[in-house]
């Protein structure tokens, strides 16, 4: 059985920075306001409410 990558068609942004969104969240205590301002610091407007989508 081979694993199948998670399928972002329709998605506003690019793979790499929903990955790097979900790594953020997951990976350190941050709340969805706190990655929405770190994505920010990089350049990516997104709302915290995306972030949570």
């Amino acid at each position: 059985m081979g694993s199948m990558s998670p399928s972002y068609r329709g998605h506003r942004y690019p793979v790499e920075v929903i990955s790097h969104c979900v790594w953020l969240y997951f990976r350190f205590p941050l709340s969805f306001r706190e990655v929405e301002e770190l994505m920010l610091q990089r350049g990516v407007i997104a709302s915290y409410e995306t972030v949570r989508r």
